[in-house]
């Protein structure tokens, strides 16, 4: 590593709605997969933000999680689906929510940053802005989706956060130049209603960068926006707490109110944090020393 560069790392994880009784084997495989082409993007010195979404993508484009292709739809049976990204050493932020017909809704949150004023896009807005920017459309939803959480989804529809199931996708940067940066998508809860909005596409719930950390979250979004959960993660390591003891702290919090999930989290010196109170989390990761991991059970 040259002098004055710094050693990059990055966590991703797949959504922490995994369920015991199922197998995760291709997830595994492709999560690791993932984290050996951005490994490769940050070696060449690609910067944080970009390696972000191009992970994120990928996750998207898989079909095996619960966000992009692999989204379920809501209960009027229309695909909804939220992203956002945001980029700590600038603080530019972008999202979309309720996006429908485009197949990536990360690359569109990307554009909302790069190309307006704004932080946020929604609905038939987001749907019009992301036309305008050439980005992707799907031709026909109901063959296009795959419905990768159907197995993880043991709880009845409702209306009371503690009774969604959910999954989502996320990755934290740290590039050569000491940038960090993070970037959520989803399609949300099972069973939401027309029109929600979970913790995904906000800035300070589901994702969070600053100079010190990137974080990003996957559970049951009703509590996430709560607790500001991302963005406590960021204000707890900027008192004085480490990493680990911040995002525990923080999913320890959700817990106490009822809710369920977790966060990938990671700092400015290359460690990571991945707590979880529900039955698993999958995710992977790529430390300052090069090695690679993947779990989704294991603590």
């Amino acid at each position: 590593m040259p002098l004055g560069k710094t050693r990059p790392a990055l966590i991703l994880h797949g959504g922490a709605g995994a369920r015991r009784e199922r197998d995760y084997s291709r997830e595994v495989v492709h999560m690791r997969e993932v984290v050996e082409a951005m490994k490769a993007r940050l070696d060449a010195g690609a910067p944080a933000i970009d390696v972000a979404v191009e992970a994120v993508v990928l996750l998207e484009d898989s079909g095996l999680y619960v966000a992009g292709k692999g989204a379920s739809p809501n209960l009027a049976g229309a695909y909804e689906l939220d992203a956002s990204l945001m980029d700590g050493s600038t603080r530019k932020a972008g999202a979309v929510a309720a996006l429908q017909g485009f197949r990536s809704p990360v690359r569109a949150a990307r554009a909302v940053m790069d190309h307006t004023p704004h932080v946020m896009l929604v609905g038939e807005g987001a749907a019009l802005f992301a036309h305008d920017q050439g980005l992707e459309a799907i031709a026909d939803e109901p063959s296009w989706f795959t419905h990768a959480g159907k197995g993880e989804d043991n709880h009845p529809p409702g209306t009371a956060p503690d009774a969604l199931s959910h999954g989502t996708v996320g990755c934290c940067v740290l590039d050569s130049e000491g940038r960090l940066a993070a970037a959520t998508s989803t399609a949300g809860v099972f069973g939401k209603m027309p029109g929600r909005v979970g913790d995904t596409p906000i800035p300070a719930a589901g994702t969070w960068a600053d100079g010190r950390v990137a974080v990003s979250g996957t559970g049951q979004g009703e509590y996430f926006i709560r607790v500001a959960a991302a963005a406590q993660v960021g204000w707890r390591v900027g008192a004085g707490q480490t990493i680990t003891d911040a995002a525990r702290a923080v999913i320890d919090d959700i817990g106490g109110l009822g809710g369920d999930g977790g966060l990938i989290a990671l700092d400015a010196d290359g460690n990571i944090a991945h707590p979880f109170n529900s039955q698993g989390m999958k995710r992977a990761w790529l430390t300052t020393d090069g090695d690679i991991g993947v779990e989704v059970f294991g603590v």
